[in-house]
């Protein structure tokens, strides 16, 4: 698998901002990724790529980052956008983003409220989204943040913000999201400290000020590009797959337990740690599987892959019922909608709920595959498009969708691999 998108991102950003040259291998090299390194390029560190893979990252240290002469392009990431905005927000700079068409429709407003409330000021285009000019706060005030969404990004953006920032910066989370950032921090040698309460809320403080030390990195697979061959290998008869290298951080692992709810055969071989994060291969064989009822509080682990569980449900015995899932409405497109427009043309039983899906499986049949001379659309949404791809391969007919090139953001070499592995 690629490495972890999520990880990636972090690792150059961490790395720009310690002082010294850390190192990263096994960094995802899609376009969402590069936009974070050469905006990083653009405020001050030094990033090159050696011909082994390995990625050399100078930093400047936090509190030295320059202002960047010129917009910062963030293509499709909206991962990108919202870290480096918490960021730039106590540093003492102005920055514009802008992006492709798909992300300049996504909000930004749940990061520009906290990083308000630090000092930092926004000028954004209507309704919140990009493009944007934002001015940093130094210095930018310490504050205590609820999150009234799941959302890691913004919890990043904030973490992040309060690296620069005097005192110390909190932000409560009643819902867990993925630690990378708080995990990441602590080996770059932030004073950061989590505290876990009775009823799941999770209190995040981090000292501001930070002196970040050099480190390698070691970047794990990702587990989002892995759902795309799990499912695959579940639906598929007669198939027998390993998938190298998984990152399986709790926060992130929640597709691997509904898909075993389903009955869905996966086994972890060699469990390991790299760099911190739980890793190991996985053993995936074709399954019957039943449909079920997921519960909204695991939609955090795993919001990233209900596309892909839409076609596994698509194709499982019984009923799957999805809930508590608003979040996909916002994302790179109405994940929601365009997964219910998609299966449906593909032959799919699917009906449609403000806040999830209810899907009827075929029991095990294949779908009947897009009609002659129809498409369907994924919206420029690589998420949709790779889980078009293995709903193809489970139809009768075939999938046709419109467009594959939004792929590369995250998954560059899918359609080799997905076509190898079909062999």
């Amino acid at each position: 698998m690629p490495g972890d998108k999520s990880i990636s991102h972090r690792a150059l950003m961490f790395s720009a901002l310690a002082v010294g040259t850390s190192t990263a291998t096994g960094l995802l090299e899609g376009e969402d990724v590069m936009a974070t390194a050469a905006a990083m390029r653009a405020m001050g560190a030094q990033i090159t790529r050696d011909d082994d893979g390995t990625w050399q990252i100078n930093g400047v240290g936090v509190g030295g980052l320059l202002e960047p002469g010129e917009a910062l392009d963030m293509g499709n990431s909206g991962t990108s956008t919202r870290l480096l905005m918490g960021i730039i927000a106590s540093h003492g700079i102005k920055a514009t983003f802008t992006g492709d068409a798909s992300l300049s429709g996504r909000p930004m407003g749940r990061v520009i409220d906290p990083l308000s409330l630090m000092g930092a000021s926004f000028e954004s285009s209507e309704g919140g989204t990009l493009p944007l000019m934002m001015r940093g706060a130094l210095p930018a005030v310490p504050i205590e943040y609820t999150l009234p969404v799941a959302s890691a990004q913004v919890k990043s953006a904030v973490l992040l913000a309060g690296l620069n920032t005097p005192g110390i910066t909190t932000v409560i989370e009643p819902v867990p999201t993925r630690d990378h950032t708080e995990r990441m921090l602590k080996g770059f040698g932030a004073k950061l400290e989590v505290e876990e309460q009775d009823d799941g809320t999770r209190v995040i403080r981090i000292h501001g000020e930070a002196d970040l030390k050099p480190q390698h990195v070691t970047v794990p697979g990702d587990p989002s590009s892995a759902a795309f061959f799990m499912v695959a290998a579940l639906i598929i008869p007669g198939s027998d797959l390993l998938i190298e290298n998984v990152g399986l951080n709790p926060t992130r692992a929640g597709l691997v337990q509904v898909l075993r709810e389903m009955g869905g055969s996966i086994e972890e071989v060699n469990p390991r740690e790299v760099g911190g994060e739980p890793v190991a291969d996985l053993r995936v064989r074709h399954s019957e599987l039943t449909g079920t009822d997921v519960d909204p509080a695991i939609a955090p682990s795993m919001i990233d892959e209900f596309p892909v569980l839409f076609v596994a449900a698509s194709l499982a015995k019984g009923t799957t019922r999805t809930s508590g899932l608003e979040e996909l409405r916002v994302k790179e497109s109405d994940r929601l909608s365009a997964m219910a427009a998609a299966l449906t043309l593909a032959g799919g039983n699917i009906k449609e709920n403000e806040d999830g899906l209810v899907i009827h499986g075929t029991g095990g049949e294949p779908l009947s595959g897009t009609p002659e001379g129809q498409t369907v659309t994924t919206h420029l949404d690589h998420r949709i498009a790779m889980s078009l791809a293995v709903a193809g391969l489970a139809s009768a007919g075939g999938v046709t969708v419109d467009d594959t090139s939004p792929i590369g953001t995250s998954f560059p070499s899918f359609m080799d691999l997905l076509e190898a592995a079909s062999d």
